[in-house]
């Protein structure tokens, strides 16, 4: 694995190489901060050694939300005392549901991935124990982060952070680089206004951290904005006319194989059934 890399002053990003996962570390003068844990005891191990090469402050643990490659790394890195934040509806998925969650997320890798599969089946999930509703700020001795929801999107709990004195944010999965965004257990007809949101937020010199890929600017936030607003109105409108689902994933500007969840998610919430 590759180590952290400098992007702003004492604010440092690794790309973990399974799943593309972007982990986020900020450094104050009393603590550090890392946003998201990894899938597995043994990449949180590796991701704690990256970590104390470049701090032996004390870590707060922030989630962006609760999917296993963000969080199920939490247990190997909180040691006694260690603060975990997330957003609520995150934190009660992990608490109420983690055993449920982690069967189904075995089962989906245990054919393509068996070793990650096996990672995940063997984590000991760790259930944030800070919660934000709207907004938490986070004093890491001098230096001030703070965490933010701005709605639904990505799932119902994303949780941003941002350093403000280097206008960094991190973004987790509502932000997507190197892929196109995962529906799985989104809001595809709120994810562009939460978006918008974010982007109102960011100067023109923002840099942002995504929850897989590169870091990126706001013209790539408002660009990622505009497409899902088109996907946004294509299912309002199939809806409406009664299109089949997969005739309007494939007008998608995400493609039909990524946007085809999508599309059946928002029929859902258009016909009452969510």
């Amino acid at each position: 694995m590759t180590g952290f890399v400098e992007l702003a002053d004492r604010v440092y990003a690794l790309r973990y190489p399974v799943l593309d996962v972007t982990v986020a570390l900020v450094v104050g003068d009393g603590s550090a901060l890392v946003v998201d844990t990894l899938s597995t005891a043994v990449q949180a191990a590796e991701l704690g050694d990256a970590i104390r090469a470049v701090t032996p402050k004390p870590l707060t643990i922030v989630n962006t939300h609760h999917h296993f490659d963000h969080c199920f790394g939490n247990a190997t890195l909180a040691e006694a005392g260690t603060q975990v934040w997330a957003h609520e509806y995150a934190a009660a998925h992990l608490r109420d549901e983690g055993d449920k969650w982690q069967r189904e997320w075995y089962e989906e890798y245990r054919d393509t991935e068996p070793e990650l599969a096996q990672g995940l089946a063997q984590a000991r999930i760790l259930a944030p124990d800070r919660v934000v509703h709207q907004a938490a700020s986070l004093d890491l001795g001098g230096r001030r982060v703070l965490l933010r929801h701005f709605g639904r999107g990505h799932t119902d709990g994303d949780l941003l952070v941002w350093v403000p004195d280097v206008d960094v944010l991190v973004a987790g999965d509502l932000v997507e680089e190197s892929g196109p965004p995962d529906f799985g257990d989104g809001y595809p007809l709120e994810w562009p206004e939460t978006l918008a949101a974010l982007a109102h937020e960011l100067t023109p010199a923002a840099l942002v951290l995504p929850g897989h890929g590169a870091p990126v600017d706001r013209a790539f936030v408002q660009a990622q904005h505009g497409r899902l607003t088109e996907l946004d109105w294509l299912i309002r409108d199939g809806h409406a006319d009664g299109a089949p689902l997969a005739a309007v994933a494939a007008r998608s500007p995400f493609g039909a194989g990524p946007s085809l969840v999508a599309v059946k998610r928002g029929y859902a919430e258009l016909s009452g059934r969510t």
